[in-house]
């Protein structure tokens, strides 16, 4: 079983999409290993997409994650990080296929409704970033 990090964002979770976004996460097979609610401070979305800091968007990539709640996520699932990203459905939702999470929920490339992780490596980074051992299960 392969482990990945996954956020629903401030713009789904104040829309109330979340629990649509859950439910289309355990219909694909996911298990949830961790979950919880947060509001991320500017430091800590800072620190989160440090990989983005010369990028010209970042400042705005902060300012969106910090205006509200997200939730973080451990999914569970053999092929998790593919699966999820094909899940999420492109970072665009109007390249995103029908019935992805991004088609249905996200409004534009900037506001596009989740994170997940790309490769294993980001996976556990961003897993380390959100949650301790006390905090997941499986």
């Amino acid at each position: 079983m392969q482990k990945t990090f996954a956020i629903i964002k401030p713009d789904a979770v104040a829309q109330g999409h979340a629990g649509a976004i859950l439910a289309e996460i355990e219909k694909a097979g996911f298990k949830v290993a961790a979950l919880k609610m947060m509001q991320l401070s500017k430091d800590q979305a800072e620190g989160f997409y440090a990989v983005h800091r010369e990028r010209p968007f970042f400042n705005d990539l902060v300012a969106f994650m910090t205006e509200g709640p997200v939730i973080a996520m451990i999914l569970q699932k053999d092929g998790a990080i593919k699966a999820w990203r094909d899940l999420m459905g492109a970072t665009n939702p109007e390249q995103a296929v029908e019935g992805t999470i991004r088609k249905r929920f996200a409004t534009n490339i900037e506001r596009n409704a989740v994170h997940g992780s790309d490769a294993e490596e980001t996976a556990a980074f961003e897993t380390r970033y959100f949650f301790n051992a006390m905090e997941t299960v499986g």
